[in-house]
């Protein structure tokens, strides 16, 4: 109880951005900037925020932006040439004349998601794949799915493959970030610990693939 006393200023920062997203107060965006503001503030209050903190959280942050911005401008050269290759649709044309079943299709996109996930990060995957993917997906019927919910089904899968990518073996870069924290404990022994997690990532993930009503009814109790 006393280590969950401690962590009110996180539990305040999440219920003011998420309740005031979803309570239609601020879009996203504005969102990520009120919990900034929050955090200063707690920091401020907390008096934790030293001078030398604050050169490396905006180092830190100059570094990060930058290859953000470095990730969104080859993203939008990739995208400039498949528009002009016409490469997303002529997938889409070869696997739909393939008489290959979707549910088949979407099995390996999501394997090859979780390869990928072992060497490169979420944002990185996203923006340089689903540009080639989408399309494909999209003119595949999914258990008669339609638009909208093919491709909010579609999204919540990737997100949870990328997350499942990031602790796989033989590399899983969150591994690495938690094997760092704990500098006592072999790399080998990490990964054990990470099995049982993955082997419950795998189930829920084949449970959303082979019902999609499972990721989209509370969307349509809400709509």
């Amino acid at each position: 109880m006393q280590a969950a006393g401690g962590v009110w200023p996180i539990a305040l920062i999440f219920v003011a951005v998420f309740g005031g997203i979803y309570g239609g107060i601020f879009t996203p965006t504005e969102g990520a900037a009120i919990g900034s503001t929050l955090t200063f503030i707690i920091s401020l209050l907390k008096r934790q925020l030293t001078w030398r903190k604050t050169m490396d959280s905006i180092r830190t942050t100059a570094v990060t932006s930058g290859m953000i911005f470095m990730i969104f401008i080859g993203a939008d050269m990739i995208n400039a040439s498949l528009a002009l290759s016409q490469l997303p649709n002529q997938l889409a044309e070869v696997i739909a004349g393939a008489a290959i079943p979707p549910v088949v299709v979407m099995g390996a996109i999501m394997l090859f998601y979780v390869i990928l996930g072992a060497v490169m990060d979420e944002m990185s995957m996203i923006l340089l794949t689903v540009p080639v993917l989408f399309p494909v997906i999209m003119g595949l019927d999914f258990f008669g799915l339609g638009p909208s919910d093919k491709a909010l089904w579609f999204g919540v899968l990737i997100l949870s493959v990328c997350a499942i990518g990031m602790i796989f073996p033989p590399v899983g870069l969150n591994v690495y970030i938690m094997n760092g924290l704990a500098k006592d404990v072999p790399m080998i022994e990490t990964y054990k610990g990470v099995l049982l997690f993955l082997s419950w990532d795998f189930m829920r993930l084949a449970l959303l693939i082979l019902f999609p009503g499972i990721t989209l009814w509370l969307v349509r109790l809400l709509s």
